[in-house]
């Protein structure tokens, strides 16, 4: 079974620094690069896709409602056009950028709020997906997985790559536990390996209490914005190559089109 293992990436912004996105190139396969609407810049956007193009990781558009103050993690109410327009000038920027760098955005994740809103109001997620298809039909839509948002993306007719997180726990409905919740952050590298080593062998989410979710998952994210995330991203990976599962850009994982 091989597996990708994905960061969120690209979030300085001006003079403010945030992650080693150096150190998280060296170790994941693919990047979440934000688009500068929940974080990052032209210059820090453009330089992360000459980082990863350089070390071999693919690069995929972070896309997040306009709130560079709250990070992206408030929640928002758009008018659909509105929402696609901001996506779609998201994926673009991105693009423009790969392009002059020599390289190419091969997938979309939506960040924070609007990743988990679209994750269980399916009304939402039909948006998102539609503006990536309207964009690209070719693009791969990152999404968590049994959420409204991987299903959306299946019935736009994307390539979805399901995704669960290494250091997050999840409700027993299989939703990421609220930040301001006890518990909802793992705190130890060694504890997200385990975490997501337990996963593995339940074959499928396992929440914070205990309860198996059955669902097949592609990817892994590590979080770059947590002071402990290099660790975190390089423990995970040693602890999947001792236990067998090889790691691969999403662009070399095999995902097949409903």
């Amino acid at each position: 079974m091989d597996l990708n293992l994905n960061a969120d990436l690209g979030e300085s912004f001006g003079a403010w620094k945030m992650g080693d996105d150096a150190a998280m190139l060296g170790i994941v396969g693919s990047a979440n690069i934000a688009c500068g609407f929940h974080a990052g810049d032209p210059l820090v956007m453009r330089r992360t896709l000459h980082a990863a193009h350089k070390a071999g990781v693919s690069v995929g558009a972070h896309v997040a409602f306009p709130d560079l103050q709250g990070f992206g993690r408030r929640p928002m109410q758009l008018a659909p056009d509105e929402l696609e327009a901001a996506i779609l000038y998201q994926i673009a920027a991105l693009t423009g950028l790969a392009q002059v760098e020599g390289t190419r955005v091969t997938h979309v994740k939506p960040h924070g709020a609007l990743s988990n809103m679209a994750c269980e109001d399916a009304a939402l997620a039909n948006r998102v997906a539609k503006a990536v298809r309207s964009f690209d039909r070719e693009l791969v839509l990152l999404a968590p997985a049994r959420s409204e948002l991987a299903a959306a993306g299946e019935r736009a007719g994307l390539a979805v790559a399901l995704e669960v997180f290494a250091d997050r726990t999840y409700t027993d409905a299989g939703h990421l536990m609220a930040r301001n919740q006890s518990g909802a952050l793992i705190a130890t590298a060694a504890e997200c390996a385990a975490h997501v080593l337990r996963m593995l062998t339940a074959g499928g989410i396992v929440s914070h209490s205990g309860k198996r979710l059955a669902t097949p998952f592609h990817s892994i994210c590590v979080h770059g914005d947590t002071p402990h995330a290099v660790e975190v991203a390089r423990t995970v990976r040693d602890a999947l190559a001792r236990a067998g599962y090889p790691l691969q850009p999403l662009t070399r994982l095999v995902l097949a089109h409903p």
